[in-house]
């Protein structure tokens, strides 16, 4: 199987001998790098080109000969830089900018991973740029990958979709067994009937006597045939949807429980709605699978090699003449296999993006209504529903030209075998009933070819839903608890070494910070948006690990530390507070689910929050709607900040806790703030810079680094850009009051 779990971005491509000849490497001198590029310095495109990173140069080769070459130390930066449609790599020296190479698109992030670790390398670190990325087209094949993780095409090859269907079914063997006993049986019953037809024409209908009670007897013995049918159909459907219902259930429990355990970064790459799409429809498929086509597929096999060997024993030149159009009808459902596949799999992708901004306008219906944007939003849905209407379209009515026709193949061959049947009849080399049952017999077969023939498109729907579920289900988190995890006692001490992280490897948001924490002191994050505040918080609420360097708390590494463990430590209170659909008192005690209804109530007193949910009909049993949406922000707040307390976090995280809140609002959070960041270890950011003078220290982020750190008095002091921040605030605020004055 090949997966983009095994390859990762590569960054270093194997080189021939020749390539490697070109380079000419000097004693101690290794390759670091080896990434190739497709295009010239004009755009135009070519062929076998590498970028070549050693230790000390970087070399471009084209057809294994050295078109140039640089050496690194001469220069003071090399940057990637993307363009329209394309990127280039330059290097830097004295503030002027020299093009290096130009490459496509498709490599944009391979080199941005380059010029990273080329920076490192300047920087005298000993570390190696390494993409957590991965290829976006087949490492075998070349096919791009069509937003799954494993390549379609080669993991069908080498497994198969049989193998498919039986990892599914694996774990439902008990529920297995009843259900292909009934198909099995389903099969002999199926294949009987047509010899009692037999019987009753050759023996009793031509037999020239009146054999009126053998007659009975066959009929009340094909009526029972009919009525066992029946009741196999009835039990085989029964036991099918259960199952298929059972599958449906634990595949949606299973990824939902895998996407809650999956990293942040991987959540974020998705579309909510196609990993609603995920759990609902691709898993929904499976069920209707189950249910409508796996159900009758052990009988129709059976019963499709027992018919074909039971008409060679009976009559196998009539056997073969009735054969004649079953390869035909094989050949072009083979051709049209990969065509069908590629129609549902772009169907499943356009019903992603319908779902996604279903998602997204309901989400944001406020802010539609208040910018009077429905009916942009109805036609914006408009068209990704036309899109898909139009891929539905095409899609049923080319199987709707495609499956009549094999169906049309397939029932010449029964008018082929009553033609010679019946000259057999007339030549008195075979009897009318066996005429009769070779007709049953061959309309059986094509009946059976064409439910197989249709096969295609419901396995094309199953396997396109498990490729996406899989690719799901085979994801492995990148914040996992490693073999040595330990639940040390967590009282607040937290050091940032060297630390450097970016949501991109490649791309830095903050670097090199350096910063110790003592246990209860609190910390105020200031710098401009995008600076990397709200990146160092996420780093201490371990939702990512830092690249480079470490992040330490109470003396261990915090990737060492059980997640679930350092997370019931932690209290956070957000500037968009979510607030899940249902109570207020079950919304305050989602942070410690086993609270008493006492400690309920004292962490909302705390949190000035009780006076307002007395006052509301059903106190602190009152539904606040999805996202908290009948509150008002400083009541949502109120309810975080009583969240955060009941938890009693030796952590405490406040990011932008007091934006955006009238000035009543924002003296009770304060007050409420106050009490939850008593004797706690807090990590804060603010808007309103005066809302941090109590900080036992501020911590000024700028251009991705650490620029200033001391108290209020003393940042003020040294005019540098706090100081310009704070000054700048103090302007607009008096602005504001002129103005309103």
């Amino acid at each position: 199987m090949t997966s983009r779990e095994d390859i990762p971005m590569i960054l270093k491509f194997e080189l021939n001998q020749q390539e490697l000849a070109a380079l000419s490497l000097t004693e101690g001198e290794e390759v670091l790098y080896a990434v190739p590029y497709d295009c010239d310095l004009s755009g135009k495109y070519v062929k076998n080109g590498f970028t070549v990173v050693t230790n000390k140069r970087l070399v471009l080769l084209q057809n294994a000969v050295k078109e140039k070459e640089y050496d690194l130390s001469a220069y003071d930066a090399v940057k990637a830089e993307p363009r329209i449609n394309c990127g280039v790599l330059y290097a830097v020296k004295d503030g002027q900018d020299y093009l290096i190479v130009r490459y496509s698109a498709k490599h944009l992030a391979r080199y941005a991973y380059v010029a990273r670790g080329i920076a490192l390398l300047k920087s005298g670190s000993t570390e190696r740029a390494e993409s957590e990325e991965y290829e976006k087209t087949c490492f075998v094949c070349g096919r791009a990958l069509p937003g799954t993780k494993d390549c379609p095409h080669c993991n069908r090859k080498s497994r198969g979709v049989f193998f498919q269907i039986v990892q599914l079914l694996g774990s439902y063997k008990k529920q297995l067994i009843p259900i292909i006993a009934l198909m099995v049986t389903r099969a002999i019953i199926g294949l009987f009937s047509p010899e009692l037809q037999k019987y009753l024409v050759d023996e009793i209908l031509y037999s020239g006597e009146k054999k009126y009670l053998a007659a009975m007897l066959v009929l009340v013995a094909m009526f029972l045939v009919g009525i066992g049918i029946a009741l196999v159909d009835i039990g085989k459907s029964y036991g099918c949807a259960k199952l298929g219902s059972t599958i449906g259930k634990d595949l949606r429990s299973k990824l939902y429980n895998k996407i809650q355990m999956l990293s942040l970064s991987y959540i974020h790459e998705k579309r909510p709605g196609a990993l609603m799409n995920r759990i609902m429809h691709d898993t929904g498929r499976i069920r209707m699978f189950m249910e409508h086509v796996f159900c009758n597929m052990f009988t129709v096999v059976i019963m499709f090699v027992a018919v074909v060997i039971y008409m060679l024993v009976l009559n196998w030149k009539l056997a073969l003449i009735s054969f004649i159009f079953v390869p035909i009808a094989a050949v072009v459902s083979m051709l049209w296999r990969k065509n069908i596949h590629r129609r549902f799999r772009l169907q499943g992708k356009k019903s992603d993006d319908v779902h996604s901004a279903l998602q997204d306008v309901i989400s944001g219906m406020n802010v539609v209504k208040g910018y009077g944007k429905e009916q942009d939003e109805s036609d914006k849905f408009n068209g990704f529903s036309d899109v898909f209407a139009n891929v539905q379209t095409k899609n049923e009515v080319f199987w709707a030209m495609f499956f009549p026709l094999l169906n049309f193949l397939m029932g010449a061959g029964v008018y082929l075998v009553i033609f010679y049947g019946g000259r057999s009849v007339l030549g008195e080399t075979m009897t009318a009933g066996e005429v009769m049952q070779f007709v049953s017999y061959t309309s059986m077969l094509y009946m059976y070819l064409g439910w197989i023939n249709n096969l295609p498109r419901q396995l094309m729907d199953l396997v396109t839903s498990m490729e996406r579920i899989n690719d799901i289900m085979t994801q492995e988190p990148k914040i996992r608890n490693t073999e040595k995890a330990c639940k040390p006692e967590i009282t607040g001490a937290i050091e940032f070494k060297n630390a450097t992280f970016g949501y991109h490897s490649y791309e830095p948001v903050v670097e090199g910070v350096n910063l110790k924490v003592k246990p209860g002191e609190m910390i105020g994050f200031v710098g401009a948006s995008g600076a990397g505040k709200s990146t160092l918080i996420n780093l201490i609420m371990h939702l990512y690990d830092v690249d480079d360097g470490e992040l330490i708390v109470d003396g261990e590494n915090i990737k060492d530390i059980d997640i679930d463990y350092y997370h019931s430590k932690i209290g956070v209170v957000l500037q968009e507070t979510f607030l899940f659909s249902g109570t207020i008192f079950n919304n305050i005690r989602y942070a410690k689910p086993d609270a008493t209804e006492e400690e309920v109530i004292m962490a909302a007193k705390m949190a000035n929050a009780h006076d307002f949910i007395t006052r509301m009909p059903d106190g602190y049993n009152t539904y606040v709607g999805e996202k908290g949406s009948r509150l008002s922000g400083g009541e949502r707040q109120r309810i975080a900040i009583a969240r955060a307390i009941l938890n009693n976090p030796k952590i405490l995280i406040l990011d932008e806790a007091t934006a955006s809140l009238d000035t009543e609002s924002e003296y009770l959070i304060q007050t409420a703030l106050e009490r939850l960041t008593s004797g706690k270890t807090t990590f804060a950011i603010a808007h309103r810079l005066s809302t941090l003078k109590n900080a036992d220290r501020l911590v000024v982020i700028d251009k991705h680094r650490i620029a200033e750190m001391g108290s209020h008095d003393e940042l003020m002091a040294s005019k540098g850009i706090y100081y310009g921040l704070v000054t700048a605030q103090l302007e607009m605020q008096a602005k504001k009051e002129e103005a309103t004055a």
